[in-house]
């Protein structure tokens, strides 16, 4: 059975019901799993209600029933690993795999390989949850299927919910790189918009005023005549949010096949985008570290082109 043992450490809004932060802060449960899953809670070593407003410093134990199965199939699949311990792992995630299963993608994704080494590395440490079906990888934040680079996962439960909040709370730093179709306006900036799904199709999203605020930064770091390689940081995480932006900026990404358009000199080029580098605090850490990956060889290869075609014009 599932628990989690934290002491809330971050000042709280007034009247914040013990539910709303588990599934808002902790972000262990959503609103309809703590229903579902029977969850039981003590603060302060008693036994409390849902509806307990929680307040700075109070020690939570919380305890819930495991999850129904799912089709989550462990899958021994190479991956290229930055860092790992008996706690989260950080993956260089390669262009083209898919982070979770879904229709059409039951295996082969990141899911079922951390899943494989979560088992290995449990049964390793002799646990009881080594061979508890129940038992799942906890994968951080999102990346695109054709997005590359950098993403963390959590091996349990609390370091799901420590690397999460940092997420919540923005405190982690996300640097991206792009190769643009044209050049910005500016050689730096702040992009901010709203940004929701677009009505006309649900597989895109739009700037729009109904949407939620998406806050990106961005430079320059070189440019060609009709191209540009950007250092992006995004602030917030909105689904295809760089996408987004870098296309509401006038110069979308090389190989978009969704937001960018056909391109006469990479008409075969993929999604130019990769996450390049990550600061974090690990689990059972306070000082945070920086994880990085070398620019991809599908990158090298677009601005050697483009380094010719320049030089000879």
């Amino acid at each position: 059975m599932p628990c989690l043992s934290h002491i809330i450490e971050e000042k709280i809004f007034p009247h914040l019901r013990l539910d709303r932060y588990v599934s808002i802060n902790l972000r262990v449960l959503t609103r309809s799993q703590i229903k579902t899953r029977n969850l039981k809670a003590k603060i302060n070593g008693k036994d409390v209600k849902l509806s307990y407003l929680v307040k700075q410093g109070d020690n939570l134990e919380l305890i819930w029933t495991d999850s129904p199965p799912v089709d989550l199939i462990p899958q021994d699949i190479p991956l290229k690993i930055i860092y790992e311990d008996k706690r989260c792992v950080v993956v260089n995630k390669a262009q083209g795999m898919v982070v979770h299963p879904g229709a059409g993608n039951r295996q082969g994704t990141l899911a079922n390989a951390l899943y494989f080494r979560q088992k290995n590395i449990f049964k390793t440490q002799g646990n009881c949850y080594a061979n508890n079906d129940s038992l799942r990888p906890g994968i951080v934040h999102r990346l695109d299927k054709q997005t590359s680079g950098i993403i963390i996962a959590a091996y349990d439960e609390e370091a799901h919910a420590f690397l999460s909040g940092q997420f919540k709370s923005r405190s982690v730093k996300k640097y991206y790189i792009a190769i643009t179709q044209g050049t910005p306006s500016a050689a730096q900036g702040r992009i901010e918009t709203f940004i929701a799904r677009d009505p006309d199709n649900r597989k895109r999203f739009t700037v729009s005023a109904n949407g939620k605020t998406a806050v990106t930064f961005y430079k320059v770091i070189k440019n060609w005549k009709n191209y540009s390689l950007v250092l992006l940081r995004p602030r917030t995480g909105r689904t295809h949010q760089l996408r987004v932006h870098l296309r509401h900026l006038g110069n979308p990404i090389l190989g978009d096949p969704v937001y960018g358009h056909a391109d006469s000199l990479f008409p075969q080029a993929s999604l130019m985008l990769h996450s390049k580098k990550l600061a974090i605090i690990l689990p059972d850490e306070t000082e945070e570290r920086i994880f990085s990956t070398n620019v991809p060889e599908r990158f090298t290869g677009v601005m050697k082109k483009l380094d010719k075609v320049n030089s000879n014009e």
